[in-house]
């Protein structure tokens, strides 16, 4: 058996957002919900294209859109690579879909319903941070567990994930190795996942054979771009590196001769040279000079 990588844009979209159950899996098993009764037991699916009120403003689609019959609404992306732009366009997605739900001017604040976005990672952001879940909300700085509801914003570096993280979240690990243990090359599933009814059917939804060879080019399209934007991150970073490398060399020029101006006023102001001279010789100011 050969699999596609169910991260790609075409697999991802195909298994969450055509299969109701798994998408519901999906979610219930990565979000932060506390109680039983707050996971999600039904979900619609809603466009994944978040439509401007005006046509001057720019459309944005995530991967997966849909809401619960509580009227919360989920919000699910695949992200390969990593930018600061990313976690804008999160925010912004969010924000769109939060606001959104206020149809006209007779609706009510008071009926806004939750949205909760979940980002899963195909790379690392927070390379200071070792774990892979992060869970974002809104909180006062001087009290957290005093928390604005609304908007929630899980993010998963797929990377860092290690099944001893999730200790006691049986599904989280389970989605979660199904995202980072299988790929092309795999040849056969881990045993584990498809003993578990949902992650077997996520599985049979990736195999090759499940798709036209149209598909097939479009997939192989994806990588290519994903490698071809990798290699433009690389280079910009490198560039990046390099100026940053050479602006350092710089400013330690410059520290190493203010150092030495330093040290010349400090034995003209012993010799009893005057403060306005020793300024003009050395470029320290007056103060400066005052504190050696």
């Amino acid at each position: 058996m050969r699999y596609l990588d169910p991260k790609a844009d075409l697999t991802f979209k195909k298994v969450f957002g055509e299969h109701p159950d798994l998408v519901i899996s999906l979610l219930n098993a990565l979000l932060p919900f506390e109680k039983p009764e707050e996971e999600i037991a039904e979900i619609e699916y809603l466009t994944p294209e978040l439509v401007p009120e005006t046509p001057l403003k720019k459309n944005s689609i995530v991967d997966v859109r849909c809401k619960d019959k509580m009227g919360r609404q989920f919000l699910v992306e695949m992200q390969m690579l990593w930018s600061p732009a990313f976690m804008q366009r999160v925010l912004f997605n969010a924000s769109k879909a939060y606001v959104r739900q206020l149809g006209g001017r007779e609706s009510k604040y008071e009926l806004l319903q939750p949205v909760y976005s979940l980002n899963l990672v195909n790379d690392i952001f927070l390379p200071d941070v070792p774990e892979a879940y992060h869970d974002y909300k809104i909180v006062q700085v001087e009290h957290t567990d005093k928390v604005i509801e609304g908007l929630r914003f899980i993010f998963v570096e797929l990377p860092k994930f290690k099944p001893q993280d999730f200790k006691g979240k049986k599904m989280a690990v389970l989605w979660l190795r199904y995202l980072t243990e299988i790929d092309e090359h795999t040849r056969q599933a881990p045993k584990e996942l498809l003993e578990n009814p949902e992650i077997n059917k996520a599985v049979t939804q990736i195999e090759e054979s499940a798709f036209n060879d149209a598909q097939l080019w479009w997939y192989d399209d994806f990588w290519d771009a994903v490698r071809v934007e990798n290699t433009l991150i690389s280079d910009a970073l490198r560039e990046g590196r390099q100026k940053g490398m050479e602006e350092g060399r710089q400013e330690g020029i410059q520290e190493g001769i203010r150092q030495n101006n330093i040290q010349n006023a400090r034995g003209m102001k012993a010799e009893g040279i005057p403060t306005g001279t020793i300024a003009k010789i050395t470029g320290l100011s007056p103060d400066e000079i005052e504190k050696l």
